[in-house]
């Protein structure tokens, strides 16, 4: 499948095509082994119509909003400004059509990752986001059926509705970036933090966890969309003290 990447000043690469300059087009495939656990996923919903930016807080998209599938093409969002010096270097892709703007989301997505209460925390891990070149992370924003499409690459069953990770590729519903969770009690710009921190923490190597006990903040590697089981809801894997919010590992 192509993605297509906006202009910058680097010469383009034949993966990707930008917005509105001359366009190439790559196929990208997914080589790595699939992550056996699918990851949590609440119910997002953009604007089914290109030109609007479905994924500003405020636009309250609803569910019969959401696009069931699309080209599985994407547009490569613009390098950030952490995109030089080091640091684990990813890449975001946005399925073409679907009313998220590849930018911003971007934007969304480098705020989170460089929060201290995400994996950044206490400087162990810095994340740098590129256009082009490699990159060992891609997060992939995408409609419900390319998503069920490509997690199912990996014998992953998404229904739809969830999110997944396989090798360095993170499939994000569009369904969750746009509409959050019914079980997360919380705006959905914070739902979208627990989307990254838990994908993200597949990456890392990390498995899923359950609640620790009535009352405290769920683990951001839990599974949320399934239930808190007493747990309040949270999107950080870290507190603002630098506590880690674990809880007992799911076998």
């Amino acid at each position: 499948m192509a993605a297509r990447r906006r202009p910058t000043d680097a010469a383009p690469v034949p993966s990707v095509r930008p917005r509105r300059a001359e366009r190439t087009t790559r196929r990208s495939r997914w080589r790595t082994p699939p992550d056996p656990t699918p990851p949590p996923t609440p119910t997002p919903t953009p604007s089914a119509s290109a030109d609007t930016d479905a994924s500003r807080e405020g636009d309250a998209p609803r569910a019969e909003d959401i696009p069931a599938s699309g080209p599985g093409t994407f547009t490569v969002a613009r390098a950030g400004v952490t995109s030089k010096g080091k640091g684990s270097a990813y890449r975001v892709e946005v399925e073409d059509g679907i009313g998220v703007d590849p930018d911003r989301a971007a934007a969304d997505i480098a705020a989170v990752l460089a929060d201290p209460r995400g994996w950044s925390h206490g400087g162990e891990r810095s994340f740098r986001q590129v256009a082009d070149g490699s990159a060992g992370l891609v997060i992939r924003i995408a409609t419900p059926a390319t998503t069920d499409r490509m997690c199912g690459e990996y014998g992953l069953n998404t229904r739809g509705e969830v999110n997944c990770r396989g090798g360095e590729k993170v499939m994000v519903n569009l369904k969750r970036w746009q509409l959050g969770s019914p079980q997360f009690d919380g705006p959905v710009s914070e739902y979208r933090a627990l989307i990254v921190n838990h994908e993200v923490g597949h990456w890392l190597g990390r498995g899923h966890e359950t609640c620790p006990g009535k009352g405290r903040p769920a683990p951001a590697m839990m599974q949320q969309i399934d239930g808190l089981k007493g747990c309040v809801a949270n999107a950080w894997p870290y507190d603002a003290k630098g506590r880690y919010l674990g809880g007992p590992k799911v076998p």
